[in-house]
């Protein structure tokens, strides 16, 4: 298993510079608003955060009375998020995992989140398939994940022509992509709701952002952001 960062540009640095940034505190504001809102109470439960990177979901989850695991690929991403939960009171715990291939019993979790980790995994199918078997029967996934069809996307897909080793190696998915990955991996999804809807810019985000939930209630069609909610069968193994 990889003990370093296999996309150095998404190191705990740019994580920083992003939030630092106008547009970057907006979106993730947006995005995280839309992930919780989608997982719900998770007070007494346990959660699975796959491909934690410095830990901030993770942390919100603790503070929200969840008992929360973190894993990443990158042993950088980890340390920052060991450095981020430090002194908090609550269950938490990070390690190196890769999501092919979780160190975790069947039927560990009752809450098992993905946050932009699929756009950098070709196949995405068998870490549906582990998430799927770490999730306890009812219990519920829920992924964030970079939209096709959307501004943002074009300006990246541009940028790995013009020669990106992060934006060539990424992978941007649709609503039908990620049901279908569900699906087979066993899981029925609830819903998929649509963010971030404003180009990359500060002052359109400023502007755009009180529209941004009710464009999210009609449609995905140029969402940047992707939000996935699926539950695992109560009658599954």
């Amino acid at each position: 298993m990889a003990q370093d960062n296999p996309l150095p540009a998404l190191g705990p640095p740019a994580y920083a510079r992003w939030r630092a940034s106008t547009i970057g505190e907006i979106t993730e504001r947006i995005e995280r608003g839309v992930i919780l809102d989608l997982i719900g109470e998770v007070g007494g439960r346990r959660v699975l955060d796959v491909g934690c990177g410095d830990g901030a979901l993770a942390v919100d989850l603790l503070r929200r009375g969840a008992e929360v695991t973190g894993i990443d690929v990158s042993s950088a991403m980890i340390e920052a998020a060991k450095r981020r939960a430090a002194g908090l009171r609550g269950d938490i715990a990070f390690e190196i995992a890769d999501a092919r291939k979780l160190p975790f019993p069947d039927a560990s979790f009752d809450v098992v989140t993905a946050i932009t980790i699929l756009c950098f995994i070709e196949d995405a199918q068998p870490v549906f398939r582990e998430i799927a078997r770490v999730l306890r029967p009812g219990g519920r996934l829920v992924i964030g994940e970079l939209g096709k069809w959307s501004s943002w996307a074009a300006a990246r897909r541009i940028r790995a022509w013009l020669g990106s080793p992060l934006w060539r190696a990424a992978r941007f998915r649709t609503p039908g992509e990620l049901r279908a990955l569900a699906s087979m991996a066993g899981l029925q999804t609830e819903i998929v709701r649509g963010a971030v809807y404003y180009p990359r810019c500060g002052f359109a985000a400023r502007i755009l952002t009180p529209w941004d939930r009710t464009f999210g209630r009609f449609t995905s069609i140029g969402a940047a952001f992707l939000a996935l909610a699926a539950v695992k069968p109560a009658g599954a193994p």
